[in-house]
């Protein structure tokens, strides 16, 4: 009975595994304070991604991790980029498990941000005076979403919360052919505490913090007013984050959009649980299942968790 009445479920196709791959390593590297997630080889992001199509889920999330880095970024629309190298051996993967199942893979969506490339560290190109042009940054994200999109991302995913970061990415997308990639937009994107493993994850160079750009955590109106300005943009998807501390954020933009609505269960939120049960204080299996669970009943189409391949198996 209780079952039967459930007002919400997990399913695998609901659920984004985000992937790190990063140049120049020949196995892949643990991330200590993401325990069970590591920097991924190419030949081992292959392995990654096929094990996601075999599970069933909706779709992976790539982030690049460049051998070098400089001011602008450059190696995030390098055509031979780390990035644009991982998306190619991820549609390979997914079209070899597509023929052995006969059943639709993942897509493969591509992080379309500046941060894991810049030497700096932000996600965007910095002005004289330190601060991040927004405008120059711009031009920056358009031309890696093309770059993307001509490896084979599916969706790009603009997530350094620049004004006007959607438009101009469609508009780019469009000129160059692909006017069936979407966009997922990070709409509602707060400068959290939640993101420090994410940044030891992708060997971050930041030094200071996003708050010029990313959101404050005490305001959600302004969240939903982000998301309004993306929908007006163009936004195939938007997407709120960190899931867990923005659930009411996640509500109000799940009740206006007119387009799927994604959350991100950040690093932080899979660190303190993977922490707790390591510990001993909870039941990992059910405080995972719960902590996903909540973020589908406040308004997610689409979860991007770090459980998401376990989850799948979980759940069949």
């Amino acid at each position: 009975m209780r079952r039967l009445v459930a007002e919400h479920r997990l399913h695998a196709a609901d659920l984004v595994l985000p992937l790190f791959v990063k140049e120049g390593i020949d196995a892949p590297a643990p991330i200590a304070s993401m325990p069970g997630q590591v920097q991924h080889t190419e030949a081992s992001l292959r392995d990654a991604v096929a094990d996601a199509a075999r599970a069933g889920l909706g779709g992976v999330m790539l982030f690049g991790i460049p051998a070098e880095r400089d001011a602008t970024g450059s190696a995030g629309d390098d055509p031979d980029g780390i990035l644009q190298r991982s998306l190619r051996t991820a549609r390979e993967a997914v079209a070899a498990v597509e023929a052995e199942t006969g059943r639709p893979g993942p897509v493969v969506m591509a992080d379309t941000c500046l941060d894991e490339f810049t030497d700096h560290g932000h996600c965007g190109v910095l002005a004289d005076d330190g601060t991040v042009d927004n405008d120059a940054t711009l031009e920056r994200y358009a031309a890696t979403a093309v770059a993307q999109a001509r490896a084979g991302a599916e969706v790009v995913s603009p997530s350094g919360m620049m004004d006007g970061q959607v438009a101009v990415i469609r508009d780019a997308l469009d000129d160059a052919g692909f006017e069936n990639v979407s966009i997922l937009a990070y709409s509602a994107k707060y400068a959290s505490a939640f993101y420090g493993p994410f940044r030891d994850a992708v060997d971050s160079a930041l030094t200071g913090d996003r708050r010029t750009y990313q959101m404050d955590a005490a305001n959600s109106r302004e969240g939903l007013r982000e998301a309004d300005l993306d929908l007006a943009e163009g936004a195939d998807m938007v997407m709120v984050k960190p899931a867990g501390t923005s659930l009411d954020v996640l509500r109000g933009v799940a009740d206006r959009s007119d387009v799927p609505v994604a959350a991100y269960q950040v690093s932080g939120e899979y660190a303190m649980i993977e922490a707790a049960a390591a510990n001993g204080w909870i039941d990992r299996r059910a405080a995972v299942l719960e902590s996903v669970l909540a973020i589908r009943r406040a308004g997610a189409d689409v979860v991007l968790t770090y459980w998401a391949t376990e989850i799948a198996e979980w759940i069949k």
